[in-house]
């Protein structure tokens, strides 16, 4: 598996495998197992999921070594401040039965991100954590947060997809040396993605499916990207994307799929920004 390395020297495994969504425990158990299985040395979850119990468990029954495992959770934003993530990073590992992860994101730009940010860089420090960064902020607030705190953000997970390209934000946050996670890289199947004629006609070209050509897409991007599915062949599927490159030609035509715009929601809406603030978890 290739990698990619952080600004502070940690490997991670270009492709990971989500678990968004997958909520019925032993759905979500199952698929991390039969993942770790496949190939995958990169698992992505979330408080908010809630399913990091499942998944500690997949981890756990997968028969790796878990230091060959590279495994991310959020902090969602009810415990963004210094307080939130002291107290609700230990239930995660509870949670996960692990003694560290290594990668602890802020999930949402909202609360006291500077507060939680405090608290993460200390817990990376006391050897918790290997690696901390955030998820869905602006290229201006992941600098804001680098700028006026020890620890340059390692990583941002944003929304990335044929349809919602960001090339610009890409490279401000590669400038800024913050390395980007694409979630989304299928847009949950919206605007019918896997039978686009122009993403078929490139994967035929070279026996691939629409899935591989977008996952290839990012990776030669340098991007990390997440991906996932309950069905062991696709998680094998997925990870057969080494054996290929796309040429200027085929990124000409990925590139008209742009429509620049998110194919979920906007993180600046207020409306939005309110819903989550009032989303409680059990976490």
């Amino acid at each position: 598996m290739q990698t990619i390395k952080l600004n502070n020297g940690v490997a991670v495994p270009v492709l990971g495998f989500g678990t968004f969504q997958i909520t019925d425990p032993q759905e979500a158990e199952m698929a991390v197992r039969e993942a770790i299985q496949a190939g995958y040395r990169h698992i992505d979850t979330a408080q908010s999921y809630q399913n990091e119990e499942a998944v500690g468990r997949g981890i756990a029954t997968s028969g790796i070594d878990r230091k060959e495992l590279f495994i991310t959770t959020k902090i969602w934003v009810e415990n963004t401040s210094y307080d939130g993530v002291m107290n609700s990073f230990q239930r995660s590992l509870d949670r996960l039965g692990l003694d560290y992860v290594d990668l602890l994101l802020l999930h949402q730009p909202y609360n006291d991100t500077f507060g939680a940010w405090r608290a993460m860089e200390e817990l990376q420090e006391q050897g918790k954590i290997r690696a901390i960064g955030v998820s869905n902020f602006s290229v201006e607030q992941a600098v804001n947060l680098a700028e006026f705190n020890q620890v340059t953000p390692q990583v941002n997970q944003i929304e990335i997809n044929p349809f919602q390209q960001q090339r610009e934000n890409i490279q401000a946050l590669k400038d800024e040396n913050i390395s980007i996670e694409a979630w989304a890289p299928f847009a949950e199947g919206k605007n019918n993605i896997f039978s686009n004629p122009i993403l078929t006609k490139i994967g035929d070209k070279y026996g691939k499916s629409v899935a591989q050509v977008i996952l290839r897409w990012l990776v030669e991007q340098g991007i990390v990207v997440l991906a996932k599915s309950t069905k062991p062949e696709r998680m094998r599927q997925n990870l057969d994307i080494f054996n290929f490159e796309l040429t200027d030609e085929d990124r000409a035509q990925i590139a008209t799929l742009n429509a620049g715009e998110s194919q979920f929601f906007s993180h600046a809406d207020p409306q939005m920004i309110k819903w989550m603030a009032g989303r409680r978890l059990d976490v």
